[in-house]
Protein backbone atom coordinates (compact mmCIF):
# COMPACT_ATOMS: atom_id res chain seq x y z
CA UNK A 1 0.00 0.00 0.00
CA UNK A 2 1.48 3.31 -1.09
CA UNK A 3 0.11 6.28 0.81
CA UNK A 4 1.58 9.77 0.73
CA UNK A 5 0.75 11.84 3.79
CA UNK A 6 2.27 15.01 5.25
CA UNK A 7 1.76 18.03 7.47
CA UNK A 8 -1.53 18.98 5.80
CA UNK A 9 -3.07 15.51 5.99
CA UNK A 10 -6.15 15.20 8.19
CA UNK A 11 -6.88 12.32 10.53
CA UNK A 12 -9.86 11.33 8.39
CA UNK A 13 -7.62 11.04 5.33
CA UNK A 14 -5.26 8.74 7.23
CA UNK A 15 -7.98 6.14 7.93
CA UNK A 16 -10.14 6.67 4.86
CA UNK A 17 -9.39 3.19 3.46
CA UNK A 18 -9.22 1.35 6.80
CA UNK A 19 -11.85 -0.75 8.57
CA UNK A 20 -11.37 -0.72 12.34
CA UNK A 21 -14.47 -2.74 13.18
CA UNK A 22 -13.94 -5.02 16.15
CA UNK A 23 -11.04 -3.00 17.56
CA UNK A 24 -11.14 -1.45 21.03
CA UNK A 25 -9.17 1.78 21.28
CA UNK A 26 -8.54 3.63 24.55
CA UNK A 27 -7.90 7.39 24.21
CA UNK A 28 -6.91 9.57 27.16
CA UNK A 29 -7.83 13.24 27.16
CA UNK A 30 -11.05 12.47 25.35
CA UNK A 31 -12.95 15.57 26.47
CA UNK A 32 -11.23 18.23 24.36
CA UNK A 33 -9.02 19.07 21.42
CA UNK A 34 -7.00 16.32 19.79
CA UNK A 35 -8.55 13.64 21.98
CA UNK A 36 -12.06 14.39 20.72
CA UNK A 37 -10.96 14.43 17.08
CA UNK A 38 -8.94 11.24 17.49
CA UNK A 39 -11.89 9.46 19.07
CA UNK A 40 -14.34 10.81 16.49
CA UNK A 41 -12.28 9.74 13.48
CA UNK A 42 -11.52 6.27 14.83
CA UNK A 43 -15.14 5.72 15.83
CA UNK A 44 -16.11 6.71 12.30
CA UNK A 45 -14.14 3.75 10.97
CA UNK A 46 -15.92 1.30 13.25
CA UNK A 47 -13.66 1.14 16.31
CA UNK A 48 -15.11 0.91 19.80
CA UNK A 49 -13.71 3.88 21.71
CA UNK A 50 -13.03 4.17 25.43
CA UNK A 51 -12.76 7.90 26.10
CA UNK A 52 -10.73 8.51 29.26
CA UNK A 53 -11.45 11.83 30.96
CA UNK A 54 -11.06 13.57 34.29
CA UNK A 55 -14.31 15.56 34.15
CA UNK A 56 -17.37 13.40 33.55
CA UNK A 57 -19.61 16.26 32.41
CA UNK A 58 -17.07 17.44 29.83
CA UNK A 59 -16.51 13.87 28.72
CA UNK A 60 -20.22 13.27 28.12
CA UNK A 61 -20.54 16.57 26.27
CA UNK A 62 -17.66 15.53 24.01
CA UNK A 63 -19.34 12.19 23.28
CA UNK A 64 -22.53 14.06 22.34
CA UNK A 65 -20.52 16.18 19.88
CA UNK A 66 -18.91 13.08 18.40
CA UNK A 67 -22.31 11.45 17.88
CA UNK A 68 -23.53 14.52 16.00
CA UNK A 69 -20.88 13.66 13.41
CA UNK A 70 -20.83 9.87 13.84
CA UNK A 71 -24.35 8.85 14.98
CA UNK A 72 -23.40 5.16 15.12
CA UNK A 73 -20.29 5.80 17.27
CA UNK A 74 -19.59 3.02 19.77
CA UNK A 75 -18.02 5.05 22.55
CA UNK A 76 -17.90 4.72 26.32
CA UNK A 77 -16.52 6.86 29.10
CA UNK A 78 -13.88 6.04 31.71
CA UNK A 79 -12.89 8.37 34.55
CA UNK A 80 -9.47 9.01 36.06
CA UNK A 81 -7.11 11.84 36.96
CA UNK A 82 -3.59 11.36 35.59
CA UNK A 83 -2.13 13.65 38.27
CA UNK A 84 -3.20 11.22 41.01
CA UNK A 85 -1.78 7.72 40.68
CA UNK A 86 -4.42 6.27 43.01
CA UNK A 87 -7.08 7.65 40.67
CA UNK A 88 -5.18 6.22 37.68
CA UNK A 89 -5.15 2.78 39.29
CA UNK A 90 -8.88 2.87 40.05
CA UNK A 91 -9.71 4.07 36.55
CA UNK A 92 -7.40 1.60 34.85
CA UNK A 93 -8.79 -1.29 36.85
CA UNK A 94 -12.31 -0.24 35.86
CA UNK A 95 -11.31 -0.23 32.19
CA UNK A 96 -9.62 -3.63 32.58
CA UNK A 97 -12.79 -5.11 34.08
CA UNK A 98 -14.94 -3.79 31.25
CA UNK A 99 -12.72 -4.61 28.29
CA UNK A 100 -10.87 -7.91 28.06
CA UNK A 101 -8.98 -6.86 24.95
CA UNK A 102 -7.44 -3.51 23.97
CA UNK A 103 -6.08 -3.17 20.45
CA UNK A 104 -4.76 0.39 20.72
CA UNK A 105 -3.91 2.64 23.67
CA UNK A 106 -3.47 6.31 22.79
CA UNK A 107 -1.94 8.26 25.67
CA UNK A 108 -3.07 11.66 24.40
CA UNK A 109 -3.80 13.72 27.54
CA UNK A 110 -1.32 16.16 28.98
CA UNK A 111 -0.50 19.56 30.45
CA UNK A 112 1.88 22.18 29.10
CA UNK A 113 3.91 25.00 30.65
CA UNK A 114 1.83 25.14 33.80
CA UNK A 115 3.02 26.94 36.95
CA UNK A 116 4.99 24.94 39.49
CA UNK A 117 2.70 22.41 41.07
CA UNK A 118 2.79 18.95 42.58
CA UNK A 119 0.77 15.87 41.84
CA UNK A 120 -1.09 14.00 44.56
CA UNK A 121 2.12 12.04 45.10
CA UNK A 122 4.23 15.22 45.35
CA UNK A 123 5.92 15.09 41.93
CA UNK A 124 6.29 17.93 39.43
CA UNK A 125 2.91 18.33 37.72
CA UNK A 126 4.19 18.14 34.14
CA UNK A 127 6.35 15.04 34.57
CA UNK A 128 3.91 13.42 36.97
CA UNK A 129 0.91 13.90 34.67
CA UNK A 130 2.39 13.63 31.18
CA UNK A 131 4.67 10.69 31.87
CA UNK A 132 4.12 8.94 35.17
CA UNK A 133 0.31 8.93 35.05
CA UNK A 134 0.45 7.28 31.64
CA UNK A 135 3.20 4.90 32.79
CA UNK A 136 0.89 3.56 35.51
CA UNK A 137 -2.16 3.48 33.23
CA UNK A 138 -0.24 1.51 30.59
CA UNK A 139 1.13 -0.92 33.16
CA UNK A 140 -2.32 -1.65 34.57
CA UNK A 141 -3.80 -2.18 31.09
CA UNK A 142 -0.92 -4.23 29.69
CA UNK A 143 -2.63 -7.64 30.18
CA UNK A 144 -5.54 -6.40 28.05
CA UNK A 145 -3.17 -4.88 25.49
CA UNK A 146 -1.26 -8.16 25.24
CA UNK A 147 -4.59 -9.88 24.69
CA UNK A 148 -5.09 -7.51 21.75
CA UNK A 149 -1.76 -8.40 20.13
CA UNK A 150 -0.79 -7.30 17.54
CA UNK A 151 -1.43 -4.05 19.40
CA UNK A 152 -0.02 -0.54 19.46
CA UNK A 153 0.57 2.11 22.10
CA UNK A 154 0.90 5.74 21.02
CA UNK A 155 2.34 8.32 23.42
CA UNK A 156 1.89 11.98 22.55
CA UNK A 157 5.20 13.77 22.78
CA UNK A 158 6.08 17.07 21.12
CA UNK A 159 8.80 18.96 19.32
CA UNK A 160 9.06 20.46 22.79
CA UNK A 161 11.27 17.48 23.67
CA UNK A 162 14.05 19.53 22.06
CA UNK A 163 13.84 22.01 24.94
CA UNK A 164 15.46 19.59 27.40
CA UNK A 165 16.86 16.10 27.77
CA UNK A 166 15.68 14.20 30.80
CA UNK A 167 17.05 15.91 33.91
CA UNK A 168 18.09 12.85 35.90
CA UNK A 169 19.88 14.91 38.55
CA UNK A 170 16.83 17.03 39.41
CA UNK A 171 13.70 15.78 37.60
CA UNK A 172 11.21 17.40 39.99
CA UNK A 173 12.95 20.78 40.38
CA UNK A 174 13.77 20.22 44.02
CA UNK A 175 17.29 21.67 43.69
CA UNK A 176 17.06 24.24 40.90
CA UNK A 177 14.49 26.99 40.29
CA UNK A 178 11.44 25.77 38.39
CA UNK A 179 11.46 26.50 34.66
CA UNK A 180 8.11 25.62 33.07
CA UNK A 181 9.65 25.10 29.61
CA UNK A 182 12.45 22.87 30.83
CA UNK A 183 9.84 20.94 32.80
CA UNK A 184 7.70 20.58 29.69
CA UNK A 185 10.69 19.63 27.55
CA UNK A 186 11.86 16.86 29.83
CA UNK A 187 8.30 15.53 30.18
CA UNK A 188 8.00 15.31 26.39
CA UNK A 189 11.44 13.65 26.22
CA UNK A 190 10.15 11.20 28.83
CA UNK A 191 7.22 10.32 26.54
CA UNK A 192 9.69 9.30 23.82
CA UNK A 193 11.99 7.42 26.19
CA UNK A 194 8.98 5.55 27.57
CA UNK A 195 8.02 4.53 24.03
CA UNK A 196 11.54 3.26 23.34
CA UNK A 197 11.70 1.14 26.51
CA UNK A 198 8.11 -0.06 26.14
CA UNK A 199 8.67 -1.20 22.57
CA UNK A 200 11.87 -3.01 23.50
CA UNK A 201 10.11 -4.93 26.28
CA UNK A 202 6.98 -6.00 24.45
CA UNK A 203 7.72 -6.10 20.72
CA UNK A 204 8.43 -9.84 20.83
CA UNK A 205 4.90 -10.27 22.20
CA UNK A 206 3.28 -8.23 19.47
CA UNK A 207 2.94 -4.83 21.16
CA UNK A 208 4.65 -1.89 19.46
CA UNK A 209 5.02 1.62 20.86
CA UNK A 210 5.36 5.00 19.16
CA UNK A 211 5.83 8.61 20.24
CA UNK A 212 4.31 11.36 18.12
CA UNK A 213 4.60 15.09 17.64
CA UNK A 214 1.16 16.31 16.58
CA UNK A 215 2.37 19.74 15.52
CA UNK A 216 1.53 23.10 17.06
CA UNK A 217 -2.22 23.39 17.60
CA UNK A 218 -4.19 25.91 19.63
CA UNK A 219 -6.11 23.69 22.06
CA UNK A 220 -6.85 23.65 25.79
CA UNK A 221 -3.28 22.39 26.25
CA UNK A 222 -2.09 26.01 26.05
CA UNK A 223 -4.55 27.27 28.68
CA UNK A 224 -1.74 28.09 31.14
CA UNK A 225 0.15 30.28 28.65
CA UNK A 226 0.02 34.05 28.47
CA UNK A 227 1.69 36.51 26.08
CA UNK A 228 4.97 36.46 28.02
CA UNK A 229 5.05 32.66 27.94
CA UNK A 230 4.66 32.71 24.18
CA UNK A 231 7.50 35.23 23.85
CA UNK A 232 9.67 33.04 26.09
CA UNK A 233 8.93 29.98 23.98
CA UNK A 234 9.70 31.83 20.76
CA UNK A 235 13.03 32.96 22.20
CA UNK A 236 13.99 29.33 22.84
CA UNK A 237 13.09 28.15 19.34
CA UNK A 238 15.60 27.99 16.50
CA UNK A 239 15.63 31.38 14.80
CA UNK A 240 15.01 29.84 11.39
CA UNK A 241 11.99 27.83 12.55
CA UNK A 242 8.67 29.51 11.70
CA UNK A 243 5.83 29.17 14.20
CA UNK A 244 3.09 27.57 12.16
CA UNK A 245 -0.12 26.12 13.56
CA UNK A 246 -2.14 23.17 12.41
CA UNK A 247 -5.88 22.87 12.75
CA UNK A 248 -7.16 20.10 15.00
CA UNK A 249 -7.97 17.65 12.14
CA UNK A 250 -4.35 17.90 10.94
CA UNK A 251 -3.05 17.82 14.51
CA UNK A 252 -4.71 14.47 15.18
CA UNK A 253 -3.42 12.92 11.96
CA UNK A 254 -0.01 11.68 13.13
CA UNK A 255 -1.54 10.10 16.23
CA UNK A 256 -4.10 8.26 14.13
CA UNK A 257 -1.42 7.30 11.60
CA UNK A 258 0.87 5.84 14.27
CA UNK A 259 -2.04 3.91 15.76
CA UNK A 260 -3.34 2.43 12.52
CA UNK A 261 -0.96 2.70 9.56
CA UNK A 262 -0.35 -0.65 7.83
CA UNK A 263 3.07 0.64 6.73
CA UNK A 264 4.20 0.68 10.38
CA UNK A 265 3.59 -3.03 10.92
CA UNK A 266 6.68 -4.65 12.41
CA UNK A 267 8.12 -1.31 13.51
CA UNK A 268 8.19 0.54 16.82
CA UNK A 269 10.21 2.55 19.31
CA UNK A 270 9.96 5.48 16.89
CA UNK A 271 9.19 9.19 17.02
CA UNK A 272 6.79 10.34 14.32
CA UNK A 273 5.82 13.73 12.93
CA UNK A 274 3.69 14.84 9.97
CA UNK A 275 2.63 11.21 9.36
CA UNK A 276 6.23 10.07 8.87
CA UNK A 277 8.94 8.54 11.01
CA UNK A 278 11.22 11.42 12.04
CA UNK A 279 14.95 11.47 11.40
CA UNK A 280 17.44 11.79 14.24
CA UNK A 281 19.23 15.12 14.26
CA UNK A 282 21.97 16.70 16.35
CA UNK A 283 21.30 20.05 14.69
CA UNK A 284 19.90 22.38 17.34
CA UNK A 285 18.61 24.61 14.53
CA UNK A 286 16.72 21.88 12.72
CA UNK A 287 13.02 22.60 12.31
CA UNK A 288 12.16 18.89 12.18
CA UNK A 289 13.43 15.63 13.57
CA UNK A 290 14.06 14.03 16.93
CA UNK A 291 17.01 14.72 19.20
CA UNK A 292 19.17 11.67 19.97
CA UNK A 293 18.71 12.09 23.73
CA UNK A 294 15.04 11.15 23.34
CA UNK A 295 15.87 7.82 21.64
CA UNK A 296 18.78 6.87 23.90
CA UNK A 297 18.18 3.30 25.05
CA UNK A 298 20.33 3.67 28.17
CA UNK A 299 18.40 6.77 29.26
CA UNK A 300 15.13 4.99 28.45
CA UNK A 301 16.07 2.09 30.69
CA UNK A 302 17.17 4.41 33.49
CA UNK A 303 13.89 6.33 33.32
CA UNK A 304 11.92 3.06 33.33
CA UNK A 305 13.59 1.94 36.55
CA UNK A 306 13.01 5.32 38.18
CA UNK A 307 9.37 5.32 37.05
CA UNK A 308 8.84 1.99 38.76
CA UNK A 309 10.39 3.39 41.94
CA UNK A 310 8.38 6.63 41.86
CA UNK A 311 5.08 4.94 41.13
CA UNK A 312 5.46 1.57 42.87
CA UNK A 313 4.08 0.07 39.64
CA UNK A 314 5.61 -2.72 37.58
CA UNK A 315 4.63 -4.16 34.23
CA UNK A 316 3.63 -7.80 33.82
CA UNK A 317 6.55 -10.08 33.03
Amino acid sequence: MSREFGAETSAEEVVRDLDLSGQTIVVTGGSAGLGVETARVLAGRGARIVSVVRDEAKGRAAIDRIRESVPEADIELALLDLSDLDSVRRGADDIARRFARIDRLINNAGVMACPLGRTAQGLDTQLGTNHLGHFVLTARLMPQILAGSPARIVNLSSAGHRLSPFRFEDPFFEKEPYDKWLAYGQAKTANVLFSVALDKRFRDRGVRAFAVHPGSIMTELSRHMDENDMKDLMARRPKNEPMTFKKVPQGAATTVWAATAPELEGRGGLYCEDCHVAERTDDALAARGVRPWALDEEAAERLWQLSEEWSGETFPA
